[in-house]
């Protein structure tokens, strides 16, 4: 594998060498985040592969299940800036981007100051993010994609890191607005976050209704964060599985010729091909967080459902008959495996 280049000059000059240094990093985020969490162990590797690819994700799951506290202490293990914005039906974008003040200068002259608002951060937890309407929602848009937001004109640009990680509550109805199709997509992954086992539900009643959860070590700085999102990028990956990605994708899209006869009355909107891209990133940053220096097989199938979870519209047929869009994923997985 190729050296390392001049911006992530603090890793180890060996590719291989910064690969094995990434995966002793990433046990030792487990490591702490487990002192105050019980299980999730899918949802916090999933939650890293988003940090070192470089992606958004968005938390999917009933109330009381940490969604917002594995968050806030993701952040805690982190030396970045963390912000978290409570989105409600009355939230403005000023409250999210900022807004222009009306300042008293040196002089007796009065200037507008603008003051930056939560999203500059590196780390933004966007709590029931589908409770904010459509206008604010889409004040987030320009921050995810771009990395940067606009305000009275002016443009600022977000520091890098940049990871927002919203939550969302899928049973709750009233007082709450879907986030458009053209949101959801900016997020790289949808995590599900399901109910704990038995086990993991008495371990978490134990803990927490003892002593105080205890402080989390700082383990990565924003440096460091953005080496490894570096290193990430690097890390190659066999022609075959560049087509199984793009081969996946496309038998999502019940217009394409390559989609598979059973799903086209069951999928009334396919991926594009932002999904494709994620796909290999993800399996990029799954391969590295596990020790492996090319991607394989299993890292791009790994990263399959929390890619295409939100990017497959599945059609009324296919939810009057309980399908959805991961059923739809795992069975194109399964048959190009066979396939391939």
């Amino acid at each position: 594998m190729s050296e390392s280049s001049s911006s992530s000059s603090i890793l180890p000059e060996d590719d291989v060498a910064a690969i094995d240094q990434l995966r002793g990093t990433y046990d030792q985020l487990t490591a702490e985040l487990g002192k105050v969490i019980v299980g999730q162990n899918e949802v916090i590797e999933q939650l890293c592969i988003c940090l070192f690819a470089q992606g958004h994700a968005l938390l999917m799951g009933v109330p009381g299940l940490a969604k917002t506290l594995l968050i806030s202490r993701l952040a805690e293990t982190l030396s970045l800036a963390f912000s978290r914005i409570q989105f409600t039906p009355d939230l403005m974008p000023m409250d999210i981007t900022g807004t222009d003040i009306l300042q008293e200068v040196p002089g007796g002259k009065r200037e507008f100051e603008f003051v930056k608002g939560p999203v500059f951060a590196n780390i933004v937890l966007a709590d029931e993010i589908n409770r904010a309407p459509a206008k604010t929602q889409a004040a987030m848009l320009e921050a995810m994609q771009e990395h940067r937001v606009t305000v009275a004109g002016r443009t600022y640009t977000l520091d890098s890191p940049f990871f927002v990680l919203a939550t969302q509550n899928p049973i709750e109805q009233e007082g709450t607005y879907p986030l458009p199709e053209a949101q959801l997509d900016r997020f790289m992954f949808m995590i599900g976050v399901d109910y704990p086992s038995r086990d993991e539900e008495i371990d978490i009643i134990r803990s927490t209704t003892g002593a105080p959860a205890p402080a989390l070590d700082h383990i990565l700085d924003g440096a460091r964060v953005r080496a490894y999102q570096d290193l990430v990028r690097r890390i190659p990956v066999p022609d075959h599985l560049y087509a199984f990605a793009a081969d996946l994708v496309r038998q999502t899209r019940p217009g394409s010729t390559e989609a598979p006869d059973w799903l086209k009355p069951l999928v009334g909107w396919g991926a594009g091909p932002r999904a494709a891209q994620y796909l290999v990133l993800g399996a990029k940053a799954r391969a590295a967080l596990h020790g492996s220096y090319m991607v394989r097989l299993e890292d791009v199938t790994a990263v399959a459902e929390p890619v295409l979870r939100h990017r497959v519209m599945t059609t009324f047929t296919a939810q009057s008959d309980g399908i959805s869009s991961i059923d739809v994923t795992r069975r194109i997985v399964d048959e190009l495996k066979k396939a391939s």
